[in-house]
């Protein structure tokens, strides 16, 4: 029987290390720091790296920890009996052409999914509150 396949490391091939990494991508995206800000904060503390790297650690991990603080506020959330999400439908303009926008908000204003449909009928809502429901539990 074949052993189950480890997720990949995505910092595998780069020489610094995984908290360099999530510090440098924290820095530029909690304070507001230029590329070159970072850069130069990193080099008094020891780090030389290029701003050029600051910008592309944050396009490569960026999505990558937003979605894993998003994910371990939505867990931590749920431990509370107060939260609670409801679901939001909107009519929009997206490049030139009207479209429902249908949105999961939690009681904080922050959007847990969001499904962008052309047609306003039972059938996309109801795949939309499935997928909400099974990812996010009840209302």
């Amino acid at each position: 029987m074949p052993r189950p396949l480890k997720p990949a490391n995505p910092f595998r091939y780069f020489h610094s290390s995984p908290e360099v990494i999530r510090l440098v991508v924290m820095m530029y995206v909690r304070y507001p720091l230029s590329l070159r800000n970072v850069e130069d904060l990193l080099f008094e503390r020891g780090i030389d790296i290029c701003h050029e790297t600051v910008g592309h650690w944050w396009n490569r991990f960026g999505p990558m920890f937003a979605a894993d603080i998003r994910r371990q506020r939505i867990s931590r959330m749920r431990g509370f009996c107060h939260w609670r999400w409801h679901l939001d439908e909107m009519y929009v303009r997206v490049n030139g052409e009207m479209v429902y926008l249908w949105r999961a908000v939690d009681h904080e204003g922050e959007v847990l999914e969001s499904y962008v449909t052309t047609t306003r009928d039972k059938a996309a809502a109801l795949r939309f509150i499935r997928k909400t429901l099974k990812r996010h539990g009840k209302v």
